[in-house]
């Protein structure tokens, strides 16, 4: 058996960053719905924070739902 080192290194890099992406997004979804708990506590808007949160919340599923494509395709 023949191992592809190349490849597997390559595999093993596209993993790490995209996983380091997707936790990195979606700590910035629970980032923005904690800004709205602090400004909602001091009377603020918090809209940019919300409209951030959820865009990162849906990168995190479209990337999700994209990488179940590719495994089912």
């Amino acid at each position: 058996m023949k191992i592809d080192w190349a490849a597997l290194g390559s595999v093993f890099g596209v993993s790490l960053v995209v996983t380091v992406v997707l936790v990195g997004l979606f700590t910035l979804g629970i980032n923005g719905l904690s800004h709205r708990e602090r400004a909602a506590a001091q009377g603020r808007s918090a809209a940019l924070a919300v409209t951030g949160a959820y865009a990162s919340f849906a990168a995190c599923a479209a990337a999700v739902g994209y990488g179940i494509y590719l495994i089912m395709a």
